[in-house]
């Protein structure tokens, strides 16, 4: 009689860290939701420091895009704003960049 008792509540306790483990998992996906929401409606979508121009972008696009009005300004590398060409490797600066450099 001993042992049932122990293996319902064996059992019981399964359950329960398991419906932990789904609970955790599905809050996890749900911030993760928000977090992507988020960025697709903010004003401008997160560039890296370091940005490689891809096939028909411009200095101008690559602004709008990263919100880094000063491209050319950081860039002395870039001597016509009209000359940018994919693979060119330029610097963007954008508030969550200027963040991250702000905590290292």
């Amino acid at each position: 009689m001993g042992s049932s008792r122990g293996d319902s509540a064996s059992w019981y306790c399964a359950i329960a860290l398991l419906g932990m483990i789904l609970l955790g998992s599905i809050r996890e996906s749900t911030v993760a939701e928000l977090q992507v929401r988020g960025n697709s409606l903010g004003d401008h979508k997160a560039c890296d420091e370091i940005y490689v121009v891809g096939e028909g972008e411009t200095l101008n696009t690559i602004s709008e895009k990263c919100g880094d009005p000063f491209i050319v300004e950081r860039n002395p590398h870039i001597h016509d704003p009209d000359d940018v060409f994919p693979g060119l490797v330029i610097r963007i600066i954008t508030p969550t960049n200027t963040r991250k450099l702000l905590k290292s």
